[in-house]
């Protein structure tokens, strides 16, 4: 019996030490995380803030919405001046009453999207320092040309040069004059798109 006695208390010290060693371990080891990890640093004034989906990536095919109205992109016009690129989309115009409506996106270095619609040029000359269009004045703010491609329905050629005159009035309003290939200037005036205010649904 004693034999017996000195087996079960060595067993008894033995399972002690295992469970002593574990708990120790245990307390050793770093705890879980109990939260999602911390957000990385991110741009405030980025893309995802100003719309719903990435304006830079619109192509023919994709649908935008804009106060309440979907509109699909039927063609793209790629625009380069030296190392500044931007884009033009024209959108179907069925309840515009017929008039051209873009899309213009560009970065300057912030991202701007601007609601383009089509307006009769008239006697305006884009050469006037001072415009004044349905009682808002504009002032001219730049002058050049740029090389451009079009993909999808746009209205002008697969590529080549266009000037332009662009003028900029009170609380994010354009005007802006386009000629290309040397052909009849074009006006159109232009709203900054408000934030939250479009949605982008990509096409197919």
């Amino acid at each position: 019996m004693g034999g017996t006695a000195i087996v079960i208390l060595l067993a008894l010290i033995l399972v002690a030490l295992i469970v002593l060693i574990v708990v120790l371990l245990r307390r050793r080891s770093p705890a879980p995380s109990g939260g999602p990890a911390p957000a990385a640093p991110r741009d405030p004034f980025a893309a995802g803030d100003e719309v719903a989906g990435d304006p830079r990536t619109l192509k023919a095919g994709d649908m935008v919405e804009y106060l309440g109205t979907r509109y699909f992109v039927r063609g793209s016009v790629r625009l380069r001046e030296g190392g500044f690129t931007w884009s033009e989309h024209l959108l179907d115009a069925d309840t515009i009453e017929g008039a051209k409506v873009w899309l213009s996106v560009e970065e300057d270095p912030d991202l701007e999207v601007v609601w383009w619609t089509g307006h009769e040029i008239g006697d305006l000359t884009p050469g006037d320092r001072t415009i004044v269009v349905d009682g808002v004045e504009y002032r001219r703010e730049e002058h050049g040309t740029a090389d451009y491609t079009s993909e999808g329905t746009t209205g002008v050629g697969v590529q080549g040069r266009v000037e332009y005159v662009d003028y900029e009035g009170p609380r994010g309003r354009y005007l802006s004059f386009e000629q290309y290939g040397g052909g009849q200037w074009e006006a159109g005036l232009g709203e900054r798109v408000p934030t939250g205010s479009l949605t982008i649904y990509p096409g197919s």
